[in-house]
């Protein structure tokens, strides 16, 4: 069994484990074999980065099996430099997440363990399956152990924001279905992605296929219009849950985009790229100001995370080295951003039992070390210098202004409305006197609580201050993806 296989079916297999025989009366047990089950599933990523070869634009780790004969259907992975970084994120997340429900979840822990270990397997499935079928599965399979984590751990109207959450992404997807079957059928019978980015298309099977990946991809991303069942998810969501939707569910859809949209029909790319820049635009600038106005901390934060995504569909279709690894870098960096501050809002909820902003007031007087740490995260957010939310961003920007000096003025008020919701949050959360008696009651971050807020802190500064390591194994592989893109398939 390769690495990448290991990197799937370990956490899966162990969060099986959990569903079968963890029992409510052995909770502690549950939650130390969730996290050795996590911890073990990030260590088999990190040969992933020492053994990664970052000269070539070539696949690397791969496996190949067979796995439904009669339809050529196989068992195909590997990760290039577009995907490899999300493997270990994915592992990462996971671990933080299970330290994070450690003493929240009291009912149901080996379910809610488990489901969030199939989910992590799954997740890192979708980023290195190489078959569209294979794809599909992992693509839709995130689906089940998410529903189930929104709809049981969830808030008042968790069956609700569950529901919405399926059935938007669920309906975008089967458009997807259509469209691999379209490209198996035109291939000669090959499920084989690598082999579909050099097949030859005319313009109205691109332009087709084109729209059938955007249904499925724009849902998952989430883009404008079809964002809404993301506030309701998030809002109902376990932390755990907005958590892991936030850093790494977001990303299913704008890896798609790299994966199959670009290099399967890159003359529709280019036809339609002003309708993908405008959809991300009105994100970036709309949605800031939705956010502005939002009096619950995660509905806040779900919406920034729309605004952000926006900055990563535009960065995808300017076409530029800089704008597709900044949209990356995003990527990677809102990955940290979001679930640190979705994990700061969760710590505060676990004491005072409300979202509400106006519930809060003068924080940094009772809890100082966890103010210091979440000021950190909103500062990252509005994408400070030095921060991880810096880099994505202005490598955007600054691959924006190449292509329109006005499409990148818009993209960066983002910036300033990001700033403006970010710190208005702040100020009244954090700042000012102790506004009513629970929060003079607080008592500050335990040890659990510091340990996962600080590796984020640690993850958000270290990317800010020293990318290289992340830009570097992705500009070979994004400079080929261009090249290729930059050819007409047109027959």
């Amino acid at each position: 069994m390769g690495l990448l296989s290991v990197a799937i079916w370990l956490p899966i297999a162990v969060g099986a484990l959990l569903f079968a025989l963890g029992r409510d009366d052995n909770a502690l047990t549950v939650r130390w074999v969730a996290l050795i089950g996590a911890i073990a599933g990030l260590l088999v990523t990190l040969p992933l980065i020492a053994g990664f070869d970052v000269t070539t634009a070539a696949m690397q780790f791969q496996e190949d099996l067979p796995w439904i004969d009669r339809f050529n259907v196989r068992y195909r992975l590997g990760v290039d430099g577009i995907s490899m970084w999300f493997v270990p994120l994915t592992a990462f997340m996971t671990v933080v997440v299970v330290i994070a429900g450690w003493e929240v979840i009291t009912d149901r822990v080996h379910h809610y363990m488990g489901a969030f270990l199939i989910l992590s397997g799954i997740m890192v499935g979708v980023f290195t399956a190489l078959d569209g079928l294979l794809f599909y599965v992992f693509f839709e399979a995130t689906l089940i152990p998410m529903y189930i984590i929104i709809g049981i751990w969830g808030g008042p109207k968790r069956v609700y924001a569950a529901f919405k959450f399926f059935l938007y992404t669920f309906a975008g997807s089967l458009l997807m279905l259509v469209a691999l079957v379209y490209l198996y059928y035109k291939s000669g019978g090959s499920f084989d992605i690598l082999s579909w980015h050099k097949l030859p298309l005319n313009a109205s099977a691109q332009t087709w296929l084109f729209f059938a990946f955007l249904a499925a991809f724009s849902v998952k991303v989430p883009m404008w219009p079809v964002h809404t069942w993301l506030p309701d998810a998030h809002v109902e969501a376990p932390t755990g849950g907005s958590v892991v939707l936030a850093a790494i569910m977001l990303k299913l859809g704008a890896y798609g985009f790299l994966r199959f949209s670009l290099p399967i029909v890159p003359d529709a790319s280019h036809q339609w790229a002003w309708f993908i820049i405008a959809l991300s635009l009105i994100a970036v600038v709309y949605i800031g100001l939705v956010a502005l106005v939002q009096q619950d901390m995660k509905k806040l934060v779900a919406y920034s995370s729309i605004a952000h995504m926006g900055f990563v569909t535009l960065g995808f279709f300017i076409f530029s080295d800089l704008g597709v690894s900044g949209g990356l870098v995003q990527m990677i960096s809102h990955g940290f951003i979001s679930g640190a501050m979705f994990l700061c809002i969760g710590v505060l909820y676990d004491r005072v039992h409300s979202r509400d902003i106006a519930a809060y007031g003068g924080v940094v007087n009772t809890m100082p070390k966890f103010a210091a740490l979440a000021v950190l995260f909103a500062m990252a957010n509005c994408g400070l210098p030095g921060t991880s939310g810096f880099v994505g961003e202005w490598m955007v920007i600054l691959g924006t202004v190449k292509t329109s000096f006005w499409l990148a003025a818009l993209a960066a008020t983002t910036l300033v409305f990001g700033a403006a919701y970010t710190l208005w949050m702040v100020k009244r959360v954090y700042f000012g006197d102790v506004a009513n008696a629970d929060v003079k009651a607080l008592a500050d971050v335990n040890a659990r609580e510091f340990t996962m807020l600080a590796i984020l802190a640690v993850a958000v500064l270290w990317m800010g201050v020293y990318p290289k390591p992340f830009t570097d194994v992705m500009n070979v592989s994004v400079g080929e993806l261009l090249k290729h893109v930059a050819q007409s398939k047109l027959q």
